[in-house]
């Protein structure tokens, strides 16, 4: 292992430098007033944190192995994956970021330890300068070691999942389809709901004509026809994880790894090392290429890199970029969206990446989020938050916000909430919605035309302010990050915040898919 110990004061204002380490410690002559923490995964809190208050762990073990890196969740010390910086002074920031997979950037007292976490020898990028400068910096070399999307322009997206969830079927999505008209969407993608419990990804009984025919419903609109899928999860009532149980990743004692809960209980993730799993993700990608899918959202990514003990004995970034990369070729002219995806190893890969935590149609889930310690819970001012801190990545993959709302039905947002929500679509350039056209008033409708039309002007005035068409946009009030003093019983921030959830978003979709 090689160690380079560095000292602040060697670096001079605009200035930068490659070093070649395992290890980068950089000594701060003085405290820092900020701590740019970079999440792992798409979802991971991404922010400037206050350096004097201590990190606090998620307090609930199935959200922990969900929405952040596993491997630092009871970390002492403020830590981040690939690229960390610390705020000195105004217009004074210090950057150090990994230029290889598995870099993990700590603060410890006035010491930014870059290690990585195999303990390979390393490129680091060291920078000094103002902010927007040395994140380019970083991103600029990123590019070069990486690559970057092929896409400049993202798509404009309806996707079923924020209004519809898990409860979809042919008849609504048809009526969705033709109810959207000449509505300039360049994909209408379906989203989970719509797959049997094989765990080999074909149509459930509520798409009885099949995932191509439907494809071809979308397609005859001159739309995209778009899909998705978790493929590196499976969860205990598919048919594969019995049917393939060597296939799951275990742990140093042979336990099976979980990668958290979701919709449909406890997940497992798939050991994508081992060549029958490569080989079914390469058949499976191809298979729904060919009925005529051309957007592909790939979910719950993070699992790849999981914790444990893997076939093949190769850091866990490694083994996710490996089967990323088989993925990419199987999906040919298909555009990729990552999505609960570990950042850095999916650059190049994927054309487009989910930056933030799931939105939601209301605020915020306070018994999830505060209650629980989890600011990478579903919620619209923990999505916005972690989003506008990773806008840097902009240049090297269409980065995606989530969607945007702009119904009034079944809609707990505030008009000013909205309206930052979009704004993030505009700045991100990624505009989606979920909106099912039957919720809309004709005003809304048209607001929505007029949001994919817009060709705005978009410029960064300070590190939360923006303008858009000269007007001012404050994303000041989605920043802080609200913790509780009290010990909810944690059984109590499940139970009360699944209330929330059922109230706004399962209610309302499971009334429509009966109508």
């Amino acid at each position: 292992m090689t160690a380079l110990l560095l000292d602040a004061d060697a670096f001079s204002p605009a200035s930068h430098q490659i070093f070649t380490a395992s290890r980068v410690n950089l000594n701060l002559t003085q405290p820092p007033k900020r701590f740019f923490r970079h999440g792992w995964q798409s979802w991971t809190l991404t922010a400037w944190l206050n350096p004097s208050t201590p990190p606090l762990p998620i307090r609930a073990p199935e959200f922990r192995a969900k929405d952040e890196d596993p491997a630092y969740a009871f970390h002492k010390n403020h830590i981040g994956a690939w690229v960390g910086a610390v705020e000195l002074g105004e217009d004074d920031v210090l950057l150090v970021g990994a230029l290889g997979l598995s870099g993990r950037i700590e603060l410890s007292g006035y010491t930014l330890n870059g290690f990585y976490e195999d303990n390979h020898l390393g490129d680091w990028l060291v920078a000094r300068g103002k902010e927007e400068e040395v994140f380019a910096n970083y991103a600029a070399l990123l590019e070069t070691k990486l690559g970057r999307t092929r896409f400049d322009q993202p798509p404009r997206v309806w996707c079923s999942w924020y209004s519809l969830y898990k409860w979809i079927n042919e008849p609504i999505l048809t009526k969705a389809l033709h109810e959207l008209r000449d509505l300039p969407f360049d994909v209408f993608q379906i989203d989970d709901g719509w797959q049997d419990e094989s765990g080999h990804w074909e149509a459930g009984k509520n798409f009885p004509a099949g995932m191509a025919a439907f494809a071809e419903k979308i397609k005859a609109t001159g739309r995209t026809a778009g899909i998705w899928l978790s493929p590196f999860i499976v969860t205990p009532n598919l048919k594969i994880f019995h049917e393939h149980h060597d296939w799951i990743l275990r742990d140093e004692q042979g336990k099976l790894v979980t990668a958290g809960r979701n919709w449909t209980g406890i997940t497992y993730a798939l050991d994508i090392t081992r060549p029958e799993v490569l080989d079914w993700l390469d058949k499976l990608i191809r298979k729904v290429v060919g009925w005529g899918y051309g957007y592909l959202k790939l979910d719950f990514l993070y699992a790849g890199a999981a914790v444990g003990k893997r076939y093949k004995d190769i850091p866990r970034e490694e083994a996710y970029r490996n089967a990323l990369k088989v993925m990419r070729e199987a999906a040919g002219d298909a555009y990729i969206l990552a999505c609960g995806a570990p950042i850095l190893p999916s650059l190049g890969l994927c054309d487009g990446i989910r930056i933030g935590p799931d939105v939601t149609n209301y605020w915020i889930n306070a018994a999830l989020t505060i209650w629980l310690n989890n600011p990478n819970e579903p919620s619209t001012v923990n999505a916005i938050r972690t989003c506008v801190h990773r806008l840097w990545l902009k240049p090297l993959v269409n980065i995606d916000p989530d969607v945007m709302y702009f119904r009034s039905k079944h809609n707990a947002l505030k008009p000013h909430e909205q309206q930052l929500l979009q704004d993030l679509g505009t700045i991100t350039g990624f505009k989606a919605t979920s909106d099912l056209p039957g919720w809309w008033k004709a005003s809304e409708q048209e607001k929505v035309r007029e949001f994919l039309e817009a060709d705005a002007k978009v410029q960064k005035v300070r590190r939360y302010g923006y303008q858009i068409d000269g007007r001012v946009v404050d994303f000041s009030p989605a920043i802080p990050i609200s913790v509780s003093h009290m010990d909810f019983p944690v059984w109590l921030a499940r139970n009360w915040g699944l209330m929330k959830i059922v109230w706004h978003q399962v209610l309302p979709a499971a009334l429509e898919s009966i109508k």
